[in-house]
């Protein structure tokens, strides 16, 4: 194991929370709607322009092309306001200690977000010096779960996806590691999150050994089948 790409949202931070308030503000202010709880799975580890698509879908709104990238710079105007209240205290639980023992043991770490602001995150969270590199979205043609912005991730590195692990919290992200030819890593107890090759209930029940064990195993299949 070389290299771990990590989700951001929901992984090293409880920042989709944020999200989903931005986005029912925009939504309150603009068409005096309210968005359902269930609505922010699909908001979850996607892009801003496919969490708004999904939105306006779901409330079967039409707007133009013009309106619709002004909804989506509010959106991120409010959510960067409410990113001010970030410190380090919200690194989700275990994931300091994590971090820690990739890179006691060498491994490379690299940020595979759809967030733009996922610098900005890290910066407020005391985390960026902890990274060796962040994929940049606007760098990749496709958002998950297509595999562009893990393969990004895994470029940015230098290491082959085959010798990464990519961790995250949503189905799209996992489908997306998967598709990328890395060993998945799920965070949640959602049963749509089976596709995952190794699965924590919680960011704090992650661990170095044990994933360091999956990898092992999932390569040693690896270099049987070749």
């Amino acid at each position: 194991m070389k290299g771990v790409l990590f989700d951001l949202d929901g992984v090293i931070a409880d920042t989709s929370i944020y999200h989903f308030q931005a986005w029912r503000k925009l939504i309150k202010d603009h068409f005096s709607l309210n968005l359902p709880n269930e609505l922010e799975q699909q908001t979850k580890g996607v892009s801003r322009a496919d969490s708004l698509k999904a939105i306006l879908n779901f409330l079967n709104i039409n707007v133009s092309k013009e309106q619709f990238e002004q909804l989506a710079a509010e959106k991120n105007q409010t959510y960067q306001k409410l990113l001010n209240n970030l410190t380090p205290k919200d690194i989700l639980p275990g994931i300091q200690k994590l971090i820690n023992d990739f890179k006691s043991h060498d491994v490379k770490l690299s940020l595979a977000s759809a967030s733009l602001n996922a610098p900005l995150i890290l910066e407020k969270l005391d985390l960026r010096q902890d990274f060796d590199a962040i994929a940049n979205p606007n760098e990749v043609k496709l958002g998950k779960p297509a595999p562009d912005i893990f393969l990004q991730a895994a470029k940015e590195i230098d290491v082959q996806p085959k010798d990464c692990v990519g961790i995250e919290d949503s189905i799209a992200g996992i489908n997306a590691i998967n598709s990328a030819g890395s060993l998945s890593i799920g965070v949640g107890e959602k049963e749509e999150l089976n596709k995952a090759k190794l699965l924590f209930p919680t960011t704090a029940d992650l661990n170095y050994s044990q994933i360091e064990m999956a990898w092992e195993q999932a390569s040693a299949k690896l270099d049987n089948f070749e």
